[in-house]
């Protein structure tokens, strides 16, 4: 591979039932991906016709860049107004599902007064939740790469609503059942997260799909943003955190409707000019041993690990750690219980949910700003650059880093400062959710798309925001006695 030079590749003479995974290293010019003589027993995807058109560079498939002569480079498998539809619901769920989310971080003062319980203790819900969707992806993952997709998602959704719903009803003496309740909502995710990206892949190609899978993934910080906002306004209208949580089951019961209504099944690799292939599947195993020698899929992976970890501490500690930096400047009364009483001290109150307000907006404006970027920058950059879409990530992580440490150094004397260093850290963290996801669609074939994102998030939530939350929360608790904030300043220098 020659750096910053166009490199146009031979079309291969595929004349025999041969392998899929060459195929596609072959014209993808990733170099990532072992392929000896081996590799042809090892993989029994078969496929009866493959597209011809193999002109490319990093960063896509063959028919990944639009071409100056006219082609089906971009192309939709249905038609304009039903894919970009489809699109929009699924935008719509992945909407509430991160709504959902953290509407829990949005009440969680609320909630350890309610349960009576500590700042690990309660770290555990987040934490049981990311677990249970760390169990449940890689099946959804072998699913969605066997059966139809559309149902199981529906399935996967009908759970996660009466769960959601049923959470909000628990009372105080069974925290237990709010954990165990919140690591079965898990189940809409997994089967949503693994599945939808998948479903965008096989309607679109080329620019297009960027675009959209770019539009699908704004809505991972614009939802985490609204849960935040709607969490803790809500809970301050009704003066009962549980409504909070009642919100998101009647919005995802429309979301069910609409997936039902809307929301087709598409031949696997349809878009990339496979859909009307005879494809035999293959074992699990085989699968898996397939994406640990996809290099490029394993480095992006260990990637998105090290930002969830980050993301995961982040978006459940940030407003309460602002909330004890006003108390360390004494801007508000210090509170010497644990878990702290508000109840009787509204201006406290007031005080807590603007936090969370301020910080919800903050990360969907930011959210869409990083999203939008990363992808346009990727579209700009991929026919001069080979290798643009690591390096942008590689470039918004490393960039982000220094700007959360300013954030967390400064919060005990400028809040608005730390504002400013958060958003630029979210702007530049941002850059990477699109751009990952469309690294994982052009460097893993269709029919093991679905196994992939299912590994990806297994693997990103285990090593990443599974134990972050709870982590912070216990490091906070080991410096208790120096100072609250000091804790949670300890706690977010680990995680960043």
């Amino acid at each position: 591979m020659n750096l910053g030079v166009d490199t146009v590749w031979p079309t291969p003479q595929i004349v025999s039932p041969s392998s899929y995974v060459t195929f596609l290293v072959q014209i993808s010019g990733l170099g990532a991906m072992e392929t000896n003589g081996s590799v042809k027993d090892e993989e029994k995807t078969r496929l009866s016709s493959v597209s011809n058109e193999t002109s490319t560079r990093y960063g896509s498939i063959a028919d990944s860049l639009p071409t100056d002569e006219p082609s089906t480079a971009e192309t939709t498998v249905l038609s304009p107004r039903r894919s970009y539809i489809t699109v929009a619901v699924l935008c719509y769920v992945n909407l509430i599902n991160y709504m959902d989310r953290y509407t829990i971080a949005g009440v969680l003062l609320s909630i350890q007064k309610f349960f009576d319980i500590t700042d690990s203790t309660s770290g555990l819900l987040q934490t049981v939740f990311i677990c249970s969707f760390i169990i449940l992806a890689p099946i959804f993952g072998y699913l969605g790469d066997r059966y139809n997709r559309k149902f199981i998602m529906i399935g996967g959704l009908s759970v996660w609503v009466v769960m959601t719903l049923s959470s909000s009803f628990v009372t105080e003496s069974y925290f237990w059942l709010l954990v165990l309740l919140r690591a079965l909502v898990g189940t809409g995710e997994a089967s949503y997260s693994t599945i939808a990206p998948t479903i965008i892949g096989d309607l679109f190609s080329g620019a297009k799909r960027t675009v959209m899978i770019s539009a699908f993934y704004i809505f991972i910080p614009v939802g985490s943003g609204l849960g935040y906002i709607i969490g803790s306004s809500v809970a301050n209208a009704t003066g009962d955190w549980r409504w909070a949580l009642r919100l998101n089951p009647i919005l995802g019961s429309l979301g069910l409707f609409l997936l039902a209504v809307f929301c087709p099944n598409p031949p696997r690799g349809a878009s990339d000019g496979h859909g009307g292939s005879t494809i035999e599947h293959t074992s699990y195993l085989e699968d898996v041993k397939y994406l640990l020698k996809n290099k490029s899929f394993v480095w992006s992976s260990l990637g998105v690990t090290a930002m969830a970890f980050l993301t995961g501490a982040l978006a459940f500690w940030t407003p309460i750690f602002l909330s004890r930096a006003q108390v360390a400047q004494g801007i508000q009364p210090p509170c010497n219980t644990e878990p702290c009483d508000t109840s009787d001290r509204l201006m406290n109150k007031l005080t807590i949910a603007f936090f969370f307000y301020i910080f919800g907006v903050v990360t969907v404006v930011t959210g869409i700003l990083g999203v939008s970027l990363g992808s346009t920058i990727s579209r700009k950059l991929r026919d001069r650059v080979p290798n643009a879409d690591p390096l942008i990530c590689a470039v918004g992580m490393l960039s982000s880093a220094p700007c959360f440490f300013a954030a967390i150094v400064l919060a005990s004397t400028s809040i608005p400062a730390t504002y400013v260093f958060i958003g630029i850290g979210e702007t530049l963290l941002s850059l990477n959710w699109a751009v990952l996801a469309d690294i994982l669609l052009y460097v893993v074939v269709p029919t093991r798309r679905a196994t992939a994102e299912a590994l990806q998030i297994m693997v990103c939530h285990l090593l990443g925001d599974a134990g972050s939350p709870y982590l912070l929360g216990s490091v906070r608790l080991s410096f208790m006695v120096e100072s609250k904030l000091l804790g949670l300043q300890y706690g977010v220098y680990v995680a960043d």
